[in-house]
Formats: C-alpha cells, structure tokens, sequence
C-alpha cells in the first residue's frame, strides 16, 4: 500500500509527522502548524514548512529547589519534609533532562522517582499538582486501586500513560517529560507475604507491570485508552524521562515498624501515643517495612526517594482554611463580594471547622463538605444581604444559630 503524500510540501505520512487525508487534498502535521503560526502572525511565512517538525519542543525554566518549596508554601500548609524531598527530586529531574550534555563525559543520570506516605487528606496529590502546574509540564492523575493486570477487568497500567498523553493534548514529545501521579499504591500491596494460589490480578500483578513504565521503557499505548486491539494504531511513548510520583496512606505501617523496633502493640497499661509519636514512627520507615507491608522489593527499588507526611492538627487545618492561595475561605469571600456582601468568620468558627474536620477524619479535603453543608441556606438567600456584613459564629457552625449579619 503506498504512503499518503502532503500536497503541500511533498512530505510522505510518517509517525512524527503524520498526513491528513481529505476528499481532494491531504496535509501533514508540519504544514497545519506552519498555516497556524502563519495565519496567526507568529512566524514568517516558511519556505520548507517541514522543518517546522524537527523544532525542539521549548526547554522549561529549571526552577531551584529552594524555588520549588516556596511555591509549595503557598498552597500546601506544613510538611516541610515532603516538600523538600519532592522540590529536590523534580529539580534533578529536569535538570537531567534539559542540562545533561552541559558536562561532555559518558556519566549516565538515572531518574529518581518519588514515594508518599501520610494519611488522607495531608496534601500528596495537591504536592504534585501545583508542582506541575508551575512546571508547566502535563500531570497525569491515576488511582492504582482501578488497575489490573493486561487481559483482566479493570484499568490496564499502560493506561495510565494514555492519560499523560491526553493532558499533553497528543503531545507526546511533551508527554515523554511529563510527571504521572499514582496515588493508593498501598492498596495494590499483595495479599500476603507468602504467594497465594489464588492469581492475585489487582495487587501483585500490577506491581509486576508498574515495573517496566516506572524504571523507563518505550511502551504501546491505546490512543484514547482502554483496551488494546489488534487492529488498533499504538502511540509509542518512552517513559524514560516522565517522573513518577506514587503516593499511599499505608494503614498498618506503623505496626509493622514498631515491632522491627521491639516495641509492644498491644496489651494493657500502654500510654496513649500523640501525634508527633505516631510521625516520627512512620518516619523511619524503610524498604524492608514496605516489603512486609506487600510491596514487591522490584518496585520500592524503583521508587528511590520516601517522604513521609504528618498528620494534620487543628491549627494546621485553621491555617489550610486561610491561608494558600485558594484557601476555601478566601474563595468564600470572593463569592459573597460578587453579590456585594462582606464575609467575616470568627476565630472560634474556623477553630470548630478545624475541629468537625479532626473528627471526620477526612483530612484536609474533607473541610469542603463541612463549608458547603453550613453555608447552604446562607448561599440560598445570599441576594437578600446585599451591601450588609455576615459574619460566621461558632454556634452557625454547629448550626445552633443564624449568622450576624449587619
């Protein structure tokens, strides 16, 4: 079968630079992008338009780890730590990719991928989105909790790529440098440490095919996801340089290291651990504790720096409510000043707030629901308080009076 040719610059149908066919004329992809540039007034007009295909996808800004953090700061309320290992890893990461011919000896840089462990609600998926975000790089978002072994119901791990590519909008140059976010690894752990006769598709086995796409290799992948078929086109995708962010509450684990180190859990007379004696346990964790946990010693060696999360306490919660930048009492403010009503909380009302989200033990992602529920009927009748202030109460939040409003 012979090959599509553009009629515009001659060139024939390729993978980086595919043809288009109409009813009476067929472009390539290097001629589409040069009539955009064209039309738009971005570039001159191009004798060879099928150089346009060889340019260079633009190198981001490396920013520095110090740099990384600060951003951080602004949306994510403590976990100093985390921030840290994450803002280091990124920063070599993309270092490795955009400077690593500065120095001309044969060094190779491997990539050093990420893993996450703090309860929910404590800011994993939030640390990676703004870091994508202000990277300007896709961010890929997949629960591993939905994905399979090839050939099984469910997600296969190939898909997870799939999802890069989408939100690089087909880009698979910019794909290729993308970071891919898989949080609930620590429901894929295997079911025990001894293996079962039972084929354990949804645990094990996807450990087994994180594998390959983690360590960095180039893999098919359906275009619009599901499942792959025979007749079906593959995008190949070299994973080599896409960092990878896996992040896990780990319920259990810190049973597992206090009986590495000898401590008793369980019996009577014990004292009442805090919370700062429940962080620094889980922060001594070690790969051999994630190998007890169920994880396979192939992957924890693929997931080369662990940060460990706090719990959040009620004033860490008083400060994710107003503080960053889309902290949701800000958001609150700015949506009674479109109906021109000034919002005021009292200190007791986000302390409350702080406390019902303690309770709910929902982390910081549960405070929404708890706004939402208390600000209904206010939000319902919120035309009536034009130019009027209302301020929220602790007793409106536990819904034993109305709001003030003057």
């Amino acid at each position: 079968m012979s090959k599509i040719i553009c009629d515009f610059c001659g060139a024939t149908d390729s993978k980086d630079n595919p043809v288009i066919a109409g009813d009476n004329a067929c472009i390539c992809k290097s001629c589409v992008i040069a009539a955009s540039e064209i039309m738009t007034g971005n570039l001159p007009v191009v004798e060879d338009p099928s150089k346009v295909a060889s340019i260079e996808p633009t190198e981001i800004k490396i920013k520095t780890p110090a740099e990384l953090k600060k951003i951080l700061d602004e949306y994510v309320i403590g976990q100093d730590r985390a921030k840290k290992v994450l803002s280091v890893a990124v920063y070599n990461h993309y270092k490795r990719i955009f400077r690593h011919n500065e120095i001309d000896d044969d060094t190779e840089l491997n990539k050093s991928n990420v893993l996450l462990i703090g309860p929910t609600g404590s800011g994993k998926t939030l640390l990676a989105q703004t870091i994508s975000k202000y990277l300007d790089v896709p961010l890929a978002i997949a629960d591993a909790t939905s994905l399979t072994e090839a050939g099984y119901v469910g997600d296969d791990v190939e898909n997870v790529v799939t999802r890069l590519v989408q939100a690089a909008d087909g880009d698979i140059k910019k794909a290729e440098r993308g970071i891919i976010f898989i949080d609930e690894v620590d429901k894929v752990a295997r079911m025990s440490e001894n293996r079962s006769i039972t084929r354990d598709v949804s645990g094990e086995g996807v450990q087994q095919a994180l594998l390959k796409i983690v360590e960095g290799a180039v893999v098919n992948v359906p275009p619009k996801g599901g499942r792959k078929h025979p007749g079906q086109d593959a995008l190949q995708v070299d994973t080599t340089n896409i960092l990878f962010i896996c992040g896990g509450a780990f319920d259990g684990l810190e049973d597992i290291i206090k009986k590495k180190e000898g401590a008793n859990v369980l019996g009577f007379n014990q004292d009442k651990k805090g919370k700062n004696d429940h962080d620094k346990v889980l922060s001594k964790v070690e790969a051999d504790d994630l190998v007890k946990y169920g994880l396979i010693p192939e992957l924890i060696g693929r997931l080369h720096m662990i940060a460990t999360l706090n719990e959040i306490t009620e004033d860490d919660m008083v400060h994710i409510l107003t503080e960053p930048k889309n902290a949701l009492i800000k958001q609150y403010i700015k949506l009674f000043e479109m109906d021109d009503v000034k919002l005021e909380f009292e200190k007791d009302a986000l302390k409350e707030l702080a406390r019902l989200a303690i309770v709910r033990k929902t982390g910081a992602r549960g405070l929404r629901s708890i706004i939402e529920d208390i600000m209904l009927d206010i939000m319902f009748d919120l035309p009536k308080y034009k130019n009027k202030t209302v301020t929220i109460t602790k007793e409106v939040v536990l819904k034993t009076e109305e709001p003030k409003v003057a």
